[in-house]
């Protein structure tokens, strides 16, 4: 008995050939090159160099369905030839992205692969492990582990602390470690960043909602919220 076989399955660079084509029908196919990379992160990028077309994807992606690869294919040839990326490409990449197996996958790989510097919790002006645990008794009945605390490697104007997960590390911006800046400043920032360890993330299908309703609510329970947001703007 002779079973019919229907038709293999593209592969990537088939795939992104085949996107290349819709985008610019008038141009003539290059020849394109797919390779799957260990990043730490689910980073993929491309470049083109005269006939020959380059992407470089994350590993996490290699067993991916072909509707997601060719998302990923819309969503970088898109950008690199400045055309408006439909919101089906961008949806379907975020959410096969956000399944839980994805992250968790995402999750170990930037254990493993990713390097966090992390320097002391101790700055020229303020403790952060200090305030943490003030923080942890006032708020959170001292019953909140206590990360690798640090001071971000450089100042930022855009990002005034954070918390990576894959790393249990919650970092503050260098800028509030200043003798003119009063410790309200780095003290709600820190608060901030702690009720991220309390309330996570939600995930629902394509959305990553990082400010919960939970989160809201605990925030405002901050005595001078009001007071140290409007230190923080005139930063």
């Amino acid at each position: 008995m002779q079973v019919e076989r229907g038709p293999l399955p593209e592969t990537a660079a088939q795939i992104c050939r085949r996107v290349f084509c819709e985008l610019r029908p008038r141009s003539r196919p290059p020849e394109v090159a797919v390779e799957f990379c260990r990043f730490a992160n689910p980073d993929s990028f491309v470049r083109i160099e005269g006939d020959r077309l380059e992407l470089r994807v994350t590993d996490v992606l290699e067993g991916a369905p072909g509707p997601v690869l060719e998302a990923l294919a819309h969503i970088l040839l898109g950008k690199l030839f400045r055309k408006p990326v439909a919101a089906i490409h961008e949806h379907r990449y975020r959410l096969y992205l956000n399944r839980r197996e994805v992250r968790r996958s995402m999750h170990l790989l930037r254990q493993i692969r990713g390097r966090k510097y992390i320097s002391g919790p101790r700055g020229q002006h303020y403790d952060l492990e200090e305030i943490f645990e003030e923080l942890n008794l006032r708020y959170f009945n001292g019953l909140m582990a206590r990360p690798l605390l640090g001071w971000s490697r450089r100042p930022s104007r855009t990002t005034l602390g954070h918390y990576d997960p894959s790393h249990n590390a919650l970092i503050i911006n260098k800028i509030l470690d200043s003798a003119a800046l009063p410790r309200l400043a780095v003290e709600y920032v820190l608060f901030h960043e702690m009720l991220h360890l309390r309330y996570p993330a939600e995930q629902r299908g394509a959305r990553r909602r990082i400010h919960t309703r939970e989160f809201r609510e605990a925030e405002r329970l901050y005595p001078r919220l009001r007071e140290a947001k409007i230190l923080l703007k005139q930063l």
